[in-house]
This record gives C-alpha cells, structure tokens and sequence, in this order.
C-alpha cells in the first residue's frame, strides 16, 4: 500500500510539473502585443489619419499590438520622435513621412530591428529592408463616387478642393472625374489646392468660389467644402471617411479608405518575423477590401437608377479583375 502510495503521489508530481511546462511553453509561445507608435503631422481626427489611427485602436482591442502616438507633429521634428519612439522599444512605427521622407529614412536605417510602415508618394528601397510604404489607393471607390456625382449635377459644372497635388489625391481626383464623365462626358471641373492637409477655413473659401462660379456638386477632398456646400444647399462627395451622419442633406456618398488590411498584413509579417521593404499600396485596392463606396444612407431612392445601375456593375467588375480604374498620378487641371 505504501509502495503504491508513493508511486501515485510520484506520478502526480511528474504529472504536474510536466503540465507546469506545458502551460510555461504555451504562454512563452504565445504572441505578445507588438510595442506600436503612430506619428502624424495633423489631428487624428483628420480623415486620412483618422483611418490609421482607427485601424491601430482596432488591432490594439483585439491584442495584436500596444499602441501610443503622436499627433500634430511638424516635419521638422519627424525624425526627432521617430528616434524616441525607436529608443522607447517601439517594434513598429507606422505614419506619414510625406513631408519628412529623407530624414525618416536616414533615422530608420539607424533602427534595422524597427519594422517602419509610413505613408509616402515614392516606393520600397531594398536597400532599406526595415522600411515599407503604402498609400490610400482608394480609387475604385473614387470612381464610383464620381459616377453618383455625375447622376446629380444639373449644371454640370463641379468643384474639387484638395491639399496638395501630390499622387495620393491626383488618382483619387482623376478617377472622381473619369467616374462623373460616364454619366455625362460634357462635364466641367473647376480644380483647386489650398497648400494645407488641414485648414478647414481656407477650404470652405476656395469652395465658396466654387459655387460661385457655377458648381452645384463639389469633391470634398479636405475638410472645410462639406461645409460650404451646406451652407449654399449644394450637394458633396465625400473623401476617405463618411461624413453623411454630419451632412445628411449634403453628402450624397463617400469613397471610404480601409486601412485594416494594410495594417493587418504589416502586424502578421513583424509577427513571423518576415517584414520587408515593400509597397503595400495594393492593400488598399477594392479587390482587397481596402476601400467600399459608402451608403447613400440619406439619399437612398435619390440617386438616378442608370447611375446605381453601372455603379453595381462597375464594383462587380472591379472586383472580378474585369475592370481596372486608371491610376493617374499627374495634376489634374480645371477644365
């Protein structure tokens, strides 16, 4: 009895301590958060900021990474908090380097451990493994929001305001203007950049021009033209995020940018340890769930069915790899 005691009691201890490591293994094994750091030149609240810093919220609630940022940094202090936040254990360091794009680079081929996943208007340099770029290539969406724009204008005269005629918004305005045109190939544009990713009143009043030069729908690229279509009851397009619930009566639809699946394809290559310089721009594709065309919501029944219509065949067909929008890079011009 004894004997058979103490090899149970034996058994059970071995038992254990082989459970103890067992479960020791499974929490080591266990993927701990990525340490992630945002840094943005303007307001999270900004629309194409707002997407990053939302999708990073969105990856942070589900335990894929722990994230810290900062906001309204100026270009001449980018690479100042890129360093800090490398310095601070940072393994990812996601933003925009627009404005910032030699300085950010130079710092991160200081940090090689640091995987960098910025916004830029150039590509990936092997030379740099640790450093990927993407870009809001969200011009699928652009073009369908431009078939809508061109179902409702009746002046056929329509006002575009942007930040600054780089490639990021001259795709999305080039394919806005392609997508209004197969309603209405007579169609005019009145094109214009205020110099600031963020000055609303400077928008307003370039909108306001606008409208009184004739525009009776405007392509809300920045903050500030939703505002000036409103107060002259014309009609918008939104840009990037929507922004009907503010303007109900005023934005008819929205081209809507997704960055989880840029976000996410970053967080699983850190994770298996296979990050690399590449251009994640495609993430932003329609094909890859990167952008949608927003609800008409409000305008529901509003909308010409022949423009429903070819936008419903259009998404399908962008989708399939039936149809491709034209990527266009260059300035677009008033016409």
């Amino acid at each position: 009895m004894k004997t058979s005691l103490f090899l149970n009691r034996r058994q059970f201890l071995m038992t254990t301590a082989a459970s103890s490591l067992l479960l020791g293994a499974g929490r080591v094994a266990a993927a701990e958060p990525i340490k992630t750091a945002g840094i943005y030149t303007v307001p999270v609240e900004q629309q194409w900021v707002s997407r990053i810093h939302n999708a990073a919220l969105t990856a942070q609630d589900r335990g894929d990474i722990s994230y810290s940022f900062s906001e309204n940094v100026s270009n001449t202090d980018y690479a100042r908090v890129i360093r800090e936040y490398a310095e601070a254990g940072n393994k990812l360091i996601i933003g925009e380097v627009f404005g910032a794009e030699q300085e950010a680079r130079e710092v991160a081929a200081e940090y090689p451990d640091v995987a960098f996943l910025m916004g830029s208007s150039f590509k990936e340099d092997s030379a740099l493994p640790n450093f990927a770029v993407f870009d809001n290539y969200i011009q699928d969406a652009s073009y369908l929001s431009g078939i809508i724009a061109g179902s409702m204008t009746e002046t056929g005269n329509i006002g575009m305001v942007g930040g600054f005629p780089i490639p990021e918004v001259n795709r999305l305005m080039h394919a806005f203007m392609a997508g209004a045109r197969e309603m209405n190939p007579d169609i005019t544009f009145q094109v214009s950049f205020i110099g600031s990713w963020f000055d609303p009143p400077k928008a307003k009043e370039t909108a306001f021009a606008m409208i009184e030069n004739g525009a009776d729908v405007l392509y809300a690229e920045r903050f500030g033209v939703s505002d000036a279509a409103k107060e002259k009851g014309i009609l918008a397009i939104g840009n990037v995020i929507d922004t009907q619930p503010e303007y109900p009566d005023t934005v008819v639809a929205s081209a809507i940018w997704h960055f989880e699946p840029t976000l996410d394809k970053a967080i699983a290559e850190v994770q298996a340890g296979s990050f690399a310089a590449a251009d994640y721009g495609i993430y932003s594709f329609m094909n890859q769930g990167g952008t949608s065309l927003a609800p008409l919501g409000t305008f529901d029944g509003k909308v010409p069915a022949p423009a429903l219509d070819l936008v419903k065949q259009r998404e399908a067909d962008i989708k399939s790899g039936e149809f491709t929008v034209t990527i266009n890079d260059d300035e677009p011009t008033s016409s």
